[in-house]
């Protein structure tokens, strides 16, 4: 198994336990130097936050890093990052971002590619999986989140 692979799993079992605690199935890990650092989720419903993003839940939890702990450093997320989530990256220096899949919700990748990040999309079906089941099964909530930032564009 590659370390893409198994970060990915990692930010999927984040994803995993937003979803138990009644929240959007949305998962991130930051890895530092070969090692997990902080482990975040979304977290928007549960806390009923405006900026509790699963990225922005994990860069929060690894704490006041230093500018040469992140650009030793590559975010995990289940789905492509919003703008809010990819500024926090390019802010941060962030230099990698790894993403599970981007085919049901495209967030900012143009942003991050144009300030330099690599971002790598891994297609994982489980990620598209997972926030497609909870999507359709809770359709009024998702369009809930969705009208709160003026985006009417179905998921794929």
């Amino acid at each position: 198994m590659t370390d893409d692979a198994y970060f990915i799993d990692e930010a999927i079992k984040e994803a995993e336990k937003s979803l138990g605690e009644g929240g959007l199935p949305i998962g991130a890990v930051l890895v530092k130097d070969g090692k997990i650092i902080s482990r975040g989720h979304n977290r928007l419903i549960q806390d009923n936050s405006v900026v509790l993003h699963a990225e922005m839940d994990a860069i929060e939890n690894a704490g006041r890093l230093n500018y040469d702990d992140y650009i030793k450093c590559t975010l995990y997320t289940t789905l492509s990052p919003c703008p809010m989530c990819s500024g926090a990256v390019i802010l941060y220096n962030i230099p990698r971002v790894v993403i599970g899949e981007n085919t049901t919700l495209m967030g900012a990748e143009n942003l991050l590619k144009c300030n330099d990040v690599e971002v790598v999309v891994l297609n994982d079906l489980r990620c598209r999986d997972l926030f497609l089941k909870f999507t359709c099964n809770n359709s009024e909530i998702w369009d809930e989140e969705l009208a709160k930032v003026g985006n009417t564009t179905e998921v794929k």
